[in-house]
């Protein structure tokens, strides 16, 4: 995206030329002795064996500013907990690993729960708090940097770009958000292109132009995976535990930084990772599941911005967006003809039949219960709450290391 537009609610940080990593790198080295960075990946079992994650591994080998690389691993066994020790244990950076349902973890969920700290079911979002949690309890780093473990087109560029805006001595942003461009011999991105972008036009057309809506449109591609922020946000912001989680953290930092503190940056030229299924018949599965999960996260963000949410608006609202789902699929039609692009119209269309029906579901979860499933704690919280938790999260994580 060779351009130099800023939309003016948050700074925007294009790539444009040939990227000078090493002189990004060099830089990054020389921050790092001020602001010791951590790198947060958020890895499922399932992504062990994948030739992305070994990509990854790779690309980080010949990264030398990291001070710390934190490994939260989900829904592993035994085996696939002893596998990924040795998958990571490749790094010169000698990266820590937390396994999220080795018996030592879940007992201090328990923890939680028992004392009225709802963290959720284990999904990408709890993954991510507790590493976040790890890095509070470890005391090395001043910031952090969170990246996905299924990037196909991985280089250390994409490092480099997210971690430079927070680290930089003297730009003074809290908070920066990955975004790129996403296609393979056709645009990708279809819940981003036809479901988040036309409803937040739609509510902003019903609504005007709330600072929340004019923020959230003004990021490229608000469902990246990749950001970076500083420690004190790590400690104040709450996060959802499902889908919503790059939403909600986005309206979590709408909510606890000056828009000042905030840009994006332009990562790479190219991003491919993983797909999901549409799964058009299921909302409890694929894009579907997520498309639902990412609008009650609008809508619950919404109400709590005092924005009356009801069945009248959800009525308009629902029309607004095929209206505007219409207007870009003509859009993205015309973007992929000129780039001599595969466009395929009628599987756009039954997607974006499908997100009508997402955000229909999500409408009528939010009518039924407009608080949902509470928001992870902060971790300021969790400290009121059990002053030795971080302490405790420490030496669990130390003695699965070494059994």
């Amino acid at each position: 995206m060779s351009d130099f537009f800023q939309t003016g609610a948050i700074a925007t940080l294009h790539r444009r030329g040939r990227a000078d990593v090493k002189g990004l790198e060099t830089e990054l080295c020389e921050f790092a002795e001020e602001t010791p960075i951590a790198l947060v990946l958020p890895c499922h079992a399932k992504e062990l064996g994948t030739r992305a994650l070994r990509l990854i591994v790779r690309e980080l080998k010949g990264v030398t500013y990291l001070k710390q690389i934190i490994v939260g691993v989900d829904q592993a066994n035994l085996r696939q907990w002893k596998r990924a020790r040795r998958l990571f244990a490749q790094l010169p950076q000698k990266p820590v690993l937390l396994w999220n349902n080795g018996p030592r973890l879940l007992r201090l969920f328990k923890q939680l729960e028992e004392a009225d700290l709802t963290i959720g079911p284990p999904a990408k979002g709890r993954n991510v708090w507790t590493c976040f949690g790890y890095v509070l309890a470890s005391e090395e780093a001043r910031m952090v940097a969170v990246h996905d473990c299924d990037i196909n087109t991985y280089n250390r560029e994409l490092l480099a770009r997210l971690c430079y805006p927070v680290a930089h001595p003297s730009m003074g942003f809290d908070f920066c958000k990955g975004y790129y461009a996403r296609y393979t011999n056709k645009l990708n991105g279809r819940v981003m292109r036809l479901m988040l972008t036309p409803l937040i036009r739609s509510l902003k057309s019903i609504l005007g132009l709330h600072p929340f809506l004019v923020y959230m449109d003004s990021f490229r591609y608000p469902l990246a995976g990749e950001f970076s922020l500083d420690l004190d946000l790590v400690r104040r912001n709450r996060i959802p535990a499902d889908w919503g989680l790059e939403v909600g953290l986005l309206a979590d930092v709408f909510r606890n930084s000056a828009a000042k503190g905030i840009c994006q940056v332009e990562l790479c030229e190219n991003y491919d990772h993983k797909h999901q299924e549409l799964s058009a018949r299921d909302a409890e599965r694929g894009l579907n599941k997520m498309a639902v999960d990412i609008a009650k996260s609008i809508f619950r963000t919404m109400a709590a911005e005092g924005i009356k949410m009801d069945s009248g608006l959800f009525d308009t609202l629902l029309s607004a967006y095929v209206r505007q789902a219409e207007d870009a699929l003509r859009q993205y039609a015309a973007d992929a003809a000129i780039n001599r692009l595969i466009f395929d119209r009628h599987e756009e269309e039954v997607a974006a039949t499908t997100f009508v029906r997402s955000i229909r579901t999500a409408a009528r979860g939010f009518l039924e219960d407009p608080l949902g499933a509470p928001l992870i704690p902060n971790w300021n919280r969790v400290h009121s709450a059990l002053p030795k938790f971080l302490e405790e999260l420490n030496e669990a994580v130390r003695q699965d290391a070494e059994d």
